[in-house]
């Protein structure tokens, strides 16, 4: 059976100021996805479901559709603020998603496959996909899911601080831990270091510690799992408007209860991703490149 590829693509793109997951980067106009599909496909994967806000329907559909007809199945899934929230909370008041573990299982009902899941923004490379596709085709422990996770060093910007899973893994390859830190950079004040930044406090980083770029793969026996953990978690934030449930959260709660455990596959394919505007030229760069090294045609569809 196929894996399914899940595209995290709802975000507001607010550091960025514009729907970056469908700007163009390619030398062709391509979109970030469009590699990300173009891999997928090559790794084995035989559907997509787009997972978005309302509102984008239309323009994926425009984009992505006629290229894709023939290729590989697609679906879309609409993460909206209110599902999967109980009834009994009311209407809910915020406008900003409920993060990624939500997004996820917002897919809930389009997925019936081992899955893997992407961000819209980042680059993984083919290695990644391939990775994760034999793994999800070949392992057959329910409980057992998988990450292919980067150096830190490899996943800064220059334009500002990221948000990563940093992970603590053990010697058998299984991840230990993975906790979201939403504000890592290079500091420089008492020479280079890289740091992430909590509470005012800075705590330094490893510069090859292994951090997630959100490229999970699952078993879809994970779902009624998420479901109940998200339901719990609206409960406790549903007065807390930028509150998000994070798939590092999910994963946490699934090691630390003993109802999943996660293998870290190391990637050594290029990573790059967009997250403020003046991103944009580097990654233009990087995929020209590419293009010129043969590892991509000179058209992808």
């Amino acid at each position: 059976m196929q894996p399914t590829l899940l595209i995290l693509a709802a975000g507001m793109g607010s550091r960025y100021g514009g729907i970056k997951q469908l700007d163009q980067f390619g030398p062709n106009g391509e979109t970030i996805i469009d590699y990300s599909l173009f891999d997928a496909i090559r790794a084995g994967f035989g559907k997509v479901v787009f997972i978005i806000r309302e509102e984008l329907r239309h323009d994926f559909e425009e984009v992505f559709g006629k290229k894709l007809a023939g290729k590989i199945e697609i679906d879309y899934a609409i993460q909206a603020l209110d599902s999967y929230v109980p009834a009994e909370l009311g209407p809910v008041k915020r406008t900003k998603p409920w993060g990624t573990g939500h997004a996820m299982l917002c897919a809930k009902k389009h997925t019936t496959t081992p899955f893997a899941v992407i961000n819209a923004d980042d680059f993984y490379g083919l290695e990644a996909f391939q990775l994760i596709s034999d793994f999800l085709t070949t392992d057959t422990d329910d409980q057992l899911h998988a990450m292919v996770g980067y150096e830190v060093k490899n996943t800064l910007s220059e334009n500002g601080s990221v948000s990563r899973g940093v992970c603590e893994v053990a010697e058998n390859g299984n991840l230990i831990s993975v906790i979201e830190r939403t504000k890592i950079y290079e500091e420089e004040t008492n020479g280079k270091k890289i740091v992430f930044e909590e509470g005012g406090n800075l705590t330094p980083l490893s510069p090859d510690t292994p951090v997630s770029m959100n490229f999970w793969g699952f078993k879809p026996t994970v779902f009624p799992l998420v479901l109940h953990q998200f339901e719990s978690y609206a409960i406790a934030n549903i007065d807390s408007p930028k509150a998000e449930f994070y798939i590092p959260t999910v994963m946490t709660n699934l090691i630390e209860t003993d109802t999943g455990h996660c293998k870290v596959f190391r990637s050594r394919s290029a990573w790059f991703g967009v997250t403020y505007p003046d991103d944009k030229p580097t990654v233009q760069a990087a995929l020209k490149q590419l293009h010129d090294e043969s590892a991509y045609p000179e058209k992808l569809w």
